[in-house]
């Protein structure tokens, strides 16, 4: 999956949700999910990956459809 693809399910999930709110939900940093969400971040682990789907509240499938 390409960086820009994983922005866009993810930023598509968030629906009203902040960066800030992902990232407490997630137990990531603002910065991390900033730079995941310009596309300055690639290939996030499969930890980041569980972690982001469980604070969208969908299964890790969906983040790499």
């Amino acid at each position: 999956m390409s960086p820009r693809r994983l922005t866009t399910v993810i930023k598509e999930k968030m629906g009203n949700m902040t960066q800030a709110e992902l990232a407490k939900k997630a137990n990531l940093t603002e910065a991390y999910v900033s730079q995941l969400l310009k596309g300055k971040r690639k290939n996030p682990s499969l930890d980041v990956l569980k972690r982001l789907a469980r604070a969208l509240g969908v299964p890790v499938t969906e983040l790499l459809e």
